[in-house]
């Protein structure tokens, strides 16, 4: 079974990871492992490749960062579990869309262990609990190699999103893990802890855990 490098980086800064993000993909050889990076990003807003400047409606303080992602608008901050995806998707034999459809069924299943029925949309990105967006899929693919990811929201001031027309959609209800689960008592790293375990076996890896 293919293995996979798994880094818990924390609260990290958005540019500098996205930069490494982009030199790791472009400086990876053939038989260098995959990544999967779980981490937190302070208040961003972040715009994909198709993102129109009028679904940004009042950015105010919040910085707005031009990325190269798929898909629109959308929010990173702190309570929010970002999880970034380093593949090889040639080598392991992996379509685009069988990769998020794993990224998502992942989410899904993490979401069950806790009475959360979320699925994903066949017409729109990402996972959604009764019509209610809870997590976002954005990635880019180069020479058959991955990297941007998925970002779930579990603990977090929600606010910012009422800036914005998250992945473009005016008026689409964003949700969180506390919000659908009130009685759980869950911490974000609970929640990551799950999901690791989820995206492993979804993509078929063994793991190997690395410091940061």
């Amino acid at each position: 079974m293919p293995e996979v490098v798994v880094r818990q980086l924390g609260l990290v800064d958005y540019q500098p990871c996205y930069e490494e993000m982009v030199s790791f993909t472009a400086r990876r050889q053939p038989e260098t492992t995959d990544e999967i990076w779980f981490l937190q990003h302070p208040g961003v807003f972040t715009q994909g490749q198709a993102g129109k400047a009028e679904h940004v409606l009042v950015p105010g303080d919040i910085p707005v960062v031009q990325t190269d992602r798929g898909g629109q608008v959308t929010y990173h901050g702190p309570g929010q579990l970002v999880v970034y995806l380093l593949l090889d998707i040639k080598r392991l034999g992996l379509g685009p869309r069988a990769l998020v459809t794993a990224m998502e069924e992942s989410i899904a299943a993490t979401l069950a262990q806790w009475g959360i029925d979320a699925a994903a949309k066949a017409d729109a990105p990402g996972v959604y609990v009764d019509g209610r967006k809870i997590a976002s899929l954005g990635l880019r693919i180069r020479n058959g190699r991955t990297f941007h990811g998925l970002a779930l929201n579990v603990d977090m001031d929600m606010t910012p999103f009422l800036r914005i027309n998250p992945c473009g959609y005016a008026g689409l209800e964003m949700t969180q893990v506390v919000r659908e689960a009130p009685n759980a008592g869950l911490n974000i790293d609970q929640v990551a802890g799950q999901l690791e375990q989820q995206l492993i076996r979804h993509l078929g890896f063994t793991t190997i855990t690395s410091p940061a």
